[in-house]
């Protein structure tokens, strides 16, 4: 997607009656009043990520009172580089989008015929707040897990295979480059736990980090393979997953 540019997805087309159409067009909605915000946002998909959070965050601060609250978003507040601007759109969804109640629990840009559409997955209000709450409800047998410094993310490693290396050096005949210079390769961190979850996020989120790896080579998107598919993302990647992480040091991660 393009960076720096929040798309109206429902711009000139009427979206149905059911209840993920209504959402998805709610959620289209109520990031476009902060456009600026999001110009420094390299991806769509990372301007939905933050909305859909907002979005759910405003909807426990309407249930729960400022003190519960402020325990609930206190981890955000210490880790995410982008709280302030998750603040302000948490205190939008309170004050104009109280009323719509459903969570929004997952989101996907799809392209129909060169036409963007955003699609949501939605859950009702006790749903969400039961699973939330049992999901903070950690058993006995996994504290020892968490005291041994247990990352709750399972990580994602692409290594850039021949495929990869031949479309690189089609563009840049005078500096080709072979299989040895991807000794170091890039791992990402996502919140999944087990890898059929794992599979099933790559199949829909593939194109993300297919877009990261060639910009890392490459900016002009205009040379990059255009009709991508996750047929290809695989072809063209080996892709390698680790469900446990562990960080054993004591110096606390930190977000550039």
């Amino acid at each position: 997607m393009k960076k720096g540019k929040v798309l109206n997805l429902f711009e000139n087309n009427k979206t149905g009656e059911n209840t993920e159409d209504i959402y998805a067009a709610l959620l289209d909605e109520f990031i476009l009043p902060f456009t600026t915000d999001f110009s420094s946002f390299e991806y769509q998909e990372e301007v939905f990520d933050i909305a859909l959070d907002a979005w759910n965050f405003g909807n426990i601060k309407s249930l729960l009172g400022e003190k519960e609250f402020k325990e609930v978003i206190s981890l955000a507040k210490e880790n995410d580089i982008n709280y302030p601007l998750l603040k302000k759109l948490i205190a939008h969804k309170v004050s104009k989008f109280k009323e719509f109640t459903n969570f929004i629990v997952d989101f996907d840009i799809l392209d129909i015929n060169g036409v963007l559409k955003l699609t949501v997955v939605t859950e009702k209000e006790e749903k969400y707040m039961i699973d939330m709450l049992v999901g903070t409800s950690e058993p006995e047998s996994n504290k020892d897990d968490f005291e041994e410094n247990f990352i709750n993310r399972s990580a994602i490693s692409l290594k850039p295979l021949q495929p990869f290396i031949d479309w690189h050096n089609a563009i840049y005949p005078d500096s080709k480059i072979d299989e040895s210079v991807f000794n170091e390769v890039t791992i990402y961190l996502i919140n999944n736990s087990n890898f059929d979850d794992i599979e099933a996020y790559l199949k829909k989120k593939f194109d993300r980090y297919f877009m990261i790896e060639l910009d890392g080579w490459h900016t002009n998107k205009k040379e990059w393979p255009q009709k991508r598919t996750y047929k290809m993302f695989k072809e063209w990647f080996r892709i390698d997953v680790s469900t446990a992480v562990y960080d054993l040091e004591k110096t606390p991660i930190s977000k550039a």
